[in-house]
């Protein structure tokens, strides 16, 4: 392996970048012993702390996931879910799946029965089981090095005294001021004065602090002792039909192999069902051989990624939910080649589809011993369910409300003891001998899957070192398949920064493209590559949120 490039050119072969592509990548960060990369710094500084004080790549995520819930408290928290994919210094690769089920009494007619065409998306009917600390717990057990209330006293600290709040945090408040004001224990907590706080300031949450405290010594309790009692009373009092037993048999999480994919002769390791981690396979596969070729950006390299991506999200509405393997027909040879054709006809494959963006953060730690983690959680939407359960500190997601349908016989019709689908995955490159070349992983619901097939080509078919990778011009196909929005009218939504002449081409070709701001196109991608030859990580960050890449 040679070290990338510190530019945005190509040394693939697919040519330069656009004259219309302005801005110039920061350097990605460079260290030897070991790296973390997230969205916001106090979480990028609790991993870096861990690694110098001798801890792994799986100490370093825990901690930085524990700092995460005060840091981006609207994007991530206790009541979410968690997915995390592991590379081992011996080459094997696990994930954990850490989501859980709606509530037992939730079959079909609950809700038709109450008139609604749709699971709700906020409230208590919203809610599935959180997945997080299962998937957490099992991190710790499986490759862990430090007592779990070691690392995370400082997530404890973190929520004691409280981080400032960054123009995320602020905003993320200020949007759901409304719905946040109805939950008294919210209020208190986010609404200081009964208003949105200001930048900087800090919102300690001493009760969350007391809960992360009491998980760190019994991971387990959230799922079958005192907390998981409270839980399921508090929601069974709202009108939520859970009847804990779903909650005992969501904390039971074990190591899964990853899903499996091929791109310019390297490995592709994503996570499995319930994520859509097939579906970055699934792309990668369509544009393998095809993409290296192309101009970086240009207007046939966009048409191509954003026309597997619609492909993709088709497949995944007409016949996806968390316990079919339907998936696998997608990435069969045959499957990948009629996907090819459609493309090349010139058209724009039309897909039928419905997706929103949501917030989720997603981080990376690495080690001297070539250990490497991708993690990623989240509450769904913004502040999830928008729900707090009393004397915790918690707030809960409202992951079935959007990833459940209410179609009768889909594969992803709402059902007991049936997780809905995703939009959280992470993966990871190895390189022939099984040797770690990248990992990464970005927030943004649907676009998720398209963004990181995008980082993928950037870093392989163009030797973009990881900053400028993240900091490329980025293009979402949208809709994609969330439940709440399916339908809407389809659009490509490109950054400026693409270039007019780009954006043109794509009209031409039948793109109904919708521009935005130069750096407006979601996300916040972290990526770590190492350079096997020179022994060094490099790291990058995205600035479209608060991404910081720290190294030692």
């Amino acid at each position: 392996m040679t070290l990338p490039n510190q530019n945005t050119g190509s040394n693939g072969g697919g040519g330069a970048a656009p004259a219309g592509i302005a801005g110039s990548p920061r350097s990605s960060v460079l260290a030897a012993e070991g790296m973390a990369a997230s969205s916001h710094p106090a979480v990028t500084l609790a991993g870096v702390r861990t690694l110098a004080d001798g801890g792994n790549a799986v100490d370093a995520a825990l901690a930085m996931a524990a700092v995460s819930w005060s840091a981006l408290p609207g994007q991530c928290g206790v009541g979410g879910d968690a997915f995390a994919i592991v590379h081992e210094p011996d080459g094997r690769v696990w994930t954990v799946n850490g989501s859980g089920f709606g509530p037992d009494g939730g079959s079909p007619s609950f809700y038709t029965e109450q008139g609604l065409a749709s699971v709700p998306i906020h409230g208590p009917l919203s809610v599935a089981v959180p997945g997080c600390l299962a998937a957490l717990h099992r991190l710790h057990t499986e490759s862990g090095s430090r007592p779990l209330p070691e690392l995370w006293a400082p997530g404890v600290r973190a929520a004691q005294l409280g981080i400032p709040c960054t123009p995320k945090t602020c905003g993320d408040i200020a949007g759901t001021q409304d719905a946040l004001a109805v939950d008294p224990t919210a209020a208190h907590r986010l609404l200081p004065g009964g208003r949105p706080p200001h930048l900087g300031q800090r919102l300690g949450n001493p009760e969350l602090a007391a809960t992360i405290a009491e998980l760190a010594a019994d991971p387990a309790s959230f799922y079958t002792g005192s907390f998981a009692e409270r839980a399921v009373a508090a929601l069974r009092e709202q009108g939520a039909p859970f009847s804990g037993d779903e909650w005992q048999l969501a904390g039971d999480c074990p190591p899964l192999p990853a899903v499996e994919g091929r791109y310019r002769g390297r490995t592709v390791y994503q996570t499995p069902l319930p994520t859509p981690g097939w579906m970055m396979l699934q792309q990668a596969a369509i544009c393998d051989g095809r993409l290296g070729r192309l101009p970086w950006l240009g207007t046939a390299a966009v048409h191509l990624l954003a026309s597997a991506a619609r492909i993709a999200f088709a497949d995944r509405l007409e016949r996806c939910g968390s316990d079919s393997d339907a998936w696998r027909e997608c990435l069969s040879p045959a499957a990948i080649a009629e996907a090819g054709e459609r493309i090349s006809t010139g058209a724009v494959p039309t897909g039928f589809a419905g997706a929103a963006d949501g917030d989720t953060t997603s981080m990376v730690a690495v080690d001297g011993e070539g250990r490497a983690v991708g993690l990623i959680h989240s509450l769904a939407f913004t502040f999830g369910a928008r729900v707090s359960l009393p004397g915790t500190g918690v707030i809960l997601n409202n992951r079935l409300g959007r990833g459940s349908y209410l179609i009768p016989g889909h594969p992803n019709e709402v059902q007991p003891r049936r997780r809905p689908l995703h939009t959280l995955n992470a993966w990871l490159v190895t390189d022939g001998s099984g040797r770690l070349e990248h990992i990464g992983n970005t927030p943004g619901g649907d676009g998720q899957v398209q963004w990181n097939t995008q980082l993928l080509s950037h870093l392989v078919d163009h030797g973009l070192a990881p900053q400028a990778a993240v900091e490329a011009p980025r293009f979402t196909v949208h809709p994609g398949s969330d439940a709440d929005v399916l339908g809407q009218p389809e659009e490509l939504r490109c950054e400026s920064r693409l270039g007019e002449e780009v954006l043109d081409g794509l009209r031409a070709l039948g793109h109904r493209v919708r521009r935005t701001g130069p750096w407006e196109g979601g996300g916040s991608a972290v990526v770590v590559s190492a350079d096997q030859e020179r022994g060094c990580l490099l790291g990058g960050a995205d600035p479209r949120l608060d991404g910081v890449a720290l190294g030692l």
